[in-house]
């Protein structure tokens, strides 16, 4: 063996090393992971996606993914000669788009399942109806109508707790109903996040198509490794957040709030993002904890 293959097996046994206290630290805790974004898109990007969540499990994490498939949904729609409509960013979901995005998200949820089954772990697809897990009242955009747009009300985890109990990965589509069992389509956003919540998730990660929160949006260089709750709702209240990641880091807040250790905002374009975030000692997107959480990263 040359001095340069034995450097390369010493630099992975150090990997696993720095890996060894996040293993330690987070084994039989629940990871809620919300899938969405260009890793959803990318073929590559999805079987890697995947690798990771069934990684974590396979070291001792109990992982849920919660997805979304907006741009497939939207694809559907046309192909079904209707045009996708929004107001305020929400999709306007009418009788017929919400009997698409059912189809849809269950098509989605059952090619997640048979990704996570090639790897040699059980996984079940389900949607928030099953059990009744997800029941929600219907949601509107500054008043405005927009169909059958879900806000969650209530969570009952009990289904989660029993497929994780048997050693399964649920993988959850963001379907809802109310009181009177009418189907809603719920953001994939605001569902993780209530999972995470009803199952005292110890991290809710979110994949996106953006490095995390800056100081400065116009400025990669202002990327924050780790900001607690007071930080972030100080850089919303100055204004720096805005578009898609003031709805995002709300629900971040919310999630830490409510009994959620920590969240994280990674980037989903790059490989294994999430081994990377839990894993390593610097991280690379941006972790949300609480006020008294001591931070790890960098030290």
């Amino acid at each position: 063996m040359t001095d340069k293959e034995m450097e390369a097996l010493k630099e992975k046994a150090n990997v696993l090393i720095e890996a060894l206290p996040y293993i330690q630290r987070f084994n039989r805790k629940i990871i809620v992971v919300k899938y969405g974004g260009s890793a959803m898109v990318d073929e590559e990007l999805k079987r890697n996606v995947i690798k990771d969540v069934t990684l974590l499990k396979l070291v001792g994490f109990k992982p849920i993914i919660v997805h979304g498939g907006g741009k497939e949904i939207s694809k559907w729609v046309e192909r079904s000669g209707m045009e996708p409509k929004f107001i305020n960013g929400l999709r306007v979901t009418d009788e017929a788009t919400m009997e698409i995005a059912e189809m849809v998200l269950g098509k989605v949820g059952k090619q997640l399942v048979s990704l996570v089954e090639e790897l040699g772990v059980k996984a079940i697809s389900i949607s928030g109806k099953d059990g009744k897990m997800l029941t929600c009242t219907k949601k509107y955009s500054n008043g405005e109508d927009i169909g059958y747009v879900g806000e969650v009300e209530k969570v009952d985890p009990k289904i989660l707790f029993d497929l994780l109990e048997k050693d399964y990965l649920p993988i959850v589509s963001p379907i809802g109903l109310d009181d009177t069992y009418h189907s809603y389509n719920i953001n994939a956003d605001d569902a993780a996040c209530a999972i995470a919540r009803a199952v005292k998730a110890e991290k809710l990660a979110f994949l996106t198509d953006i490095e995390g929160v800056y100081k400065d949006p116009k400025d990669p260089s202002t990327l924050i490794s780790e900001l607690r709750v007071s930080e972030a709702q100080e850089l919303i209240g100055g204004g720096n957040i805005g578009g898609g990641m003031l709805p995002k880091l709300n629900n971040c807040i919310d999630a830490i709030e409510n009994g959620v250790s920590r969240v994280h905002i990674l980037d989903g374009r790059i490989l294994h993002c999430l081994l990377l975030e839990i894993f390593t000692n610097k991280g690379i997107g941006t972790a949300i904890l609480n006020d008294q959480d001591v931070k790890f990263y960098h030290e």
